[in-house]
């Protein structure tokens, strides 16, 4: 499905609003934004939301979009002129990451569990628990970290026993990231057991 300049533009917009407001919702607002052509003709940036219709049909503008809002360390800040000029490698990876999901789960969970006592994983009785600090240095793509907690929810007894601006940040990103995530948790299940090799 073609989509215009200013479609873009308004997903731009709506996305940013998802991956930034806790109580903004892509998924039940949709593209709607209080944005008008009019305003929208005015934007000195317009050239770039062109470009990215030009590029990409309606469901491949989410997709890019989604790769990079949620890759972003501070997604409020990411503009679409910087997207266009350095998001094409962040959406290739991101695709790559989609298209073997199931590969690199049973990679990264096998290291994950292999190496550390499952509870330890998430006790956060000394700060930061070592499933947390397996994400951050990159070990762990939020990907995974998104379908362990699918599978664990771990995150809301990380909210309850964190408080700290770095777990709020990766927390709201986990909430904002998981609807795009669709998965088949029984599967993912079933792959964990066979690492773990208990009903855990």
């Amino acid at each position: 499905m073609i989509v215009t300049p200013f479609e873009t533009y308004q997903h731009y917009l709506s996305l940013k609003n998802h991956f930034t407001n806790p109580k903004y919702d892509f998924f039940k607002y949709g593209a709607k934004t209080r944005a008008s052509v009019t305003s929208f003709n005015k934007r000195k940036d317009k050239y770039w939301f062109e470009k990215t219709s030009r590029k990409y049909s309606d469901e491949e503008v989410v997709d890019f979009l989604v790769s990079n809002f949620s890759a972003a360390d501070n997604p409020q800040n990411l503009w679409i002129g910087e997207i266009i000029n350095s998001g094409e490698r962040t959406y290739a990876e991101w695709k790559k990451r989609r298209q073997s999901s199931t590969y690199l789960f049973k990679e990264q969970s096998n290291e994950l569990f292999l190496e550390n006592e499952f509870a330890k994983l998430f006790d956060c009785s000394k700060g930061h628990p070592i499933l947390l600090k397996e994400y951050l240095s990159g070990r762990l793509s939020l990907e995974n970290f998104v379908i362990l907690d699918k599978i664990f929810h771990f995150s809301k007894n990380f909210d309850n026993k964190l408080s700290d601006p770095v777990w709020e940040t990766v927390s709201l990103k986990i909430k904002k990231y998981g609807p795009f995530i669709n998965i088949d948790v029984f599967n993912y299940k079933r792959i964990l057991k066979e690492i773990i090799g208990n009903d855990s």
